[in-house]
C-alpha cells in the first residue's frame, strides 16, 4: 500500500458548511465583511497538535486575502500580515509636512476591518523573520512531498474532476500525500483551500497511526528548522511578544524598548525608527504570536515568567528614585550639584544600578496634580541618565546628566529620606496620528485676525518649525545674551528635528519654568511647536516679555 492510499481521503468545505470549489469562488470568500469574521473565528488556540490540528496549523500561515501560504509577507503597523502582492493600491495624502520622509505621503487603507486605518507605504516592508520561516517551511514540505510516488489511479482520479462528478466526490478523491500537514499545505499552496474553509479528514483505521506519526515527525522537523528564526537578535532567547519594526525586523517587545531608550535606530539594519520607545502604540506581530502560542505554549509561558521575575519592581512598585529640584527636557543636558546626605545616598545607588533617576519640578504653590492631589512636586518629570559623576573632597558630587524621556508619577512615597515613585513613561502619539492632526488642522477655515491660537493651529508643522528657527536667527543677529557661544556649547545648535526643537528652545529661553512646564504633558509635536510659537508671538508683541521680566531683546 503506497502513501497515497495509506493516508486516506479528505473533504473540504467552507466555514458556513458550503462546498468550496477552488479558485472560481475565492473572490466571494474574500469579501471584506467576511475577512474580519474569519480573523476572529480563526484565532490561534494553544498547544496545537501536528495531526489533529493540521488544518489550524496551516491556517496560521495563510494570507487572509489570497488564502495562499504567505509569499513575501508584509506585517502592517496594526500587526496583521498579508502577502506583498496583496497590499492594496496606495494613494497620495495631502496637507502633510512632518515628517517629510520618502514614502510617507503615499498610503493605503488597511484591508483588515478591525483596523481600517491608513498605513504609510514606508511603514510596510517585507517581514524578514516570517519570510525566512515561510522559506524553511516550504523546503521541508517540498522534501517530503517529492519523496511520494503518485500512482496512476490517483492521477486518473484527478483527471475525472471535470467529467460531471459532484464536488463532495471530487474532494474525496484528494488523498493525503504524506500526512495531513503536507497535504493541507499543498492544497493551500495550489489555491484549492480558502483560509476560512474547514476540512474533514477521513482516515482509514488501519493507517491512522502511521499518518499521525508522520505528522509528528514533520512538525518536529519544521520546529527544528525554524527555531533559529524565532530567536530575538538582542537577547538571543525565544521571542516574547514579538514586535516588527517598519523596516521588517522583529524583536521582543521589551528588547526593542530597551534599544530605543538609547538609540532611534534598528539594531539589525540601523535604519532610523520613528517609534515611541515605550511602544505603547506598536502592535504585536499577530502571526508570530499565534504561531508561537500554538506550537510551543509552554516555552512561551516559561519565557514570560522569567522576564517577569527579572523586571519585578520594589515594594509597592515604587522603584524609581525621584529628585525634586528643577525642570529638565529630553535630549538636553542638566548639571546638578548633590550635597544633601539623602540625595548623596540616592545618587550612589543610581550610579551602582541603572544610572538613571527621575527629576521633578518643585510645586511651590501646591497646585493639584491629578490623582496625586496637592503634592510638593509637579507630576510630569524627566528621566535623567547620568553621563559623568565627580565626587569632591567634601562629599559633594557634581554630576552631568542628559534627559532621556518624560514620565508621569502615578504613586509616590519616601525611602531613606528621598522620594521614590511608580512612574509611567510619556511618549508622543504615532506619526500616523501626528500626520492626521496636521492634515485636519491645516484644512480648517481661516482664523480671525485677533485669534492667535487659531492662526497657529492652521499653520503646517513645517511652518511652525520655521517660525521658531527664524526667530533664533533674528535674536542671534541682535546678539541676545541667551544665545551666546557658551550657551550653544552646552546645548548645541538649534535642532532641525521638529520634535526636539521645542525642548532645546525651552532650555535656552529665559522665561519662567512654570511657562516651560506646559511642554511636559504634551503628546504631539504640533502641540509643542504651537506653545513655542505662542511664546515668540507674545515676545514679539513687546508686552509679554516685559510683564514676565524676560530681558531677551
Amino acid at each position: 500500500m503506497n502513501l497515497l492510499q495509506a493516508a486516506g481521503p479528505l473533504s473540504v468545505s467552507s466555514g458556513e458548511g458550503q462546498s468550496y470549489s477552488g479558485v472560481n469562488e475565492k473572490a466571494d470568500l474574500m469579501r471584506q465583511d467576511e475577512l474580519a469574521a474569519a480573523e476572529q473565528k480563526n484565532a490561534s488556540p494553544s498547544d496545537l497538535g501536528a495531526h489533529d490540528d493540521a488544518r489550524a496549523l496551516v491556517r496560521l500561515i495563510q494570507c487572509s486575502r489570497c488564502s495562499l501560504p504567505f509569499r513575501m509577507p508584509v506585517t502592517l503597523p496594526c500587526g496583521n500580515t498579508i502577502c506583498r502582492a496583496c497590499v492594496p493600491q496606495s494613494h497620495e495624502r495631502e496637507h502633510i509636512s512632518y515628517p517629510d520622509l520618502p514614502g510617507r505621503r503615499q498610503a493605503f487603507r488597511c484591508p483588515f476591518q478591525q483596523c481600517a486605518e491608513e498605513h504609510p507605504v514606508s511603514d510596510c516592508n517585507v517581514d524578514v523573520v516570517l519570510t525566512k520561516l515561510m522559506d524553511s517551511i516550504a523546503e521541508v514540505v517540498a522534501k517530503h512531498a517529492s519523496a511520494i510516488e503518485r500512482t496512476p489511479a490517483a492521477l486518473e482520479a484527478a483527471e475525472r474532476w471535470d467529467e460531471g462528478v459532484s464536488l463532495p466526490e471530487k474532494m474525496a478523491t484528494q488523498e493525503a500525500l504524506a500526512g495531513r500537514l503536507v497535504t493541507t499545505y499543498l492544497l493551500a499552496a495550489e489555491g484549492k483551500l480558502a483560509r476560512d474553509a474547514q476540512m474533514d479528514y477521513l482516515p482509514t483505521p488501519e493507517v491512522s497511526g502511521n499518518e499521525s506519526a508522520m505528522d509528528v515527525t514533520i512538525l518536529s522537523e519544521l520546529l527544528e528548522t525554524t527555531q533559529r528564526e524565532v530567536d530575538c537578535q538582542v537577547c538571543y532567547n525565544l521571542m516574547l511578544d514579538p514586535v516588527t519594526t517598519f523596516c521588517g525586523h522583529t524583536l521582543c517587545r521589551n528588547c526593542l524598548a530597551r534599544v530605543l531608550d538609547h538609540s532611534q535606530h534598528c539594531p539589525v539594519c540601523r535604519r532610523g525608527l520613528s517609534i515611541a520607545p515605550s511602544l505603547h502604540s506598536q502592535a504585536s506581530n499577530k502571526t508570530l504570536v499565534n504561531l508561537l502560542n500554538g506550537l510551543c505554549p509552554e516555552a512561551v509561558s516559561a519565557r514570560a515568567e522569567a522576564v517577569a521575575l527579572e523586571e519585578a519592581g520594589g515594594e509597592g512598585g515604587l522603584n524609581t528614585s525621584l529628585f525634586v529640584c528643577t525642570l529638565g527636557f529630553p535630549n538636553q543636558p542638566t548639571f546638578l550639584r548633590i550635597f544633601e546626605p539623602r540625595y548623596r545616598l540616592m545618587l550612589r545607588r543610581c550610579v551602582e544600578g541603572s544610572k538613571e533617576f527621575g527629576m521633578l519640578m518643585y510645586n511651590r504653590y501646591l497646585e493639584p496634580q491629578g490623582d496625586l492631589g496637592p503634592v510638593h512636586f509637579y507630576h510630569y518629570g524627566i528621566m535623567l541618565r547620568i553621563i559623568h559623576s565627580q565626587l569632591l573632597a567634601d562629599g559633594t558630587s557634581l554630576i552631568e546628566t542628559r534627559g532621556a524621556y518624560r514620565f508621569r508619577v502615578k504613586a509616590h512615597g519616601v525611602m531613606d529620606g528621598y522620594a521614590v515613585g511608580n512612574v509611567e513613561r510619556l511618549d508622543d502619539v504615532p506619526l500616523v496620528e501626528e500626520e492626521r492632526l496636521e492634515a485636519e488642522e491645516t484644512s480648517l477655515p481661516p482664523a480671525a485676525e485677533d485669534d492667535l491660537a487659531g492662526q497657529l493651529t492652521r499653520m503646517s508643522t513645517k511652518d511652525l518649525l520655521a517660525l521658531g528657527q527664524d526667530f533664533i536667527v533674528r535674536m542671534q543677529a541682535r546678539s541676545a545674551n541667551w544665545l551666546q557661544q557658551r550657551v550653544l556649547d552646552i546645548h548645541g545648535l538649534p535642532p532641525d528635528d521638529a520634535a526636539m526643537f521645542p525642548y532645546w528652545f525651552a532650555s535656552v529661553l529665559p522665561i519662567s519654568d512654570e511657562e516651560k512646564y506646559k511642554l511636559m504633558g504634551t503628546t504631539t509635536v504640533r502641540q509643542r511647536l504651537k506653545i513655542t510659537a505662542s511664546w515668540i508671538r507674545r515676545i514679539e508683541s513687546q508686552r509679554w516679555y516685559q510683564s514676565n521680566s524676560c530681558q531677551i531683546l
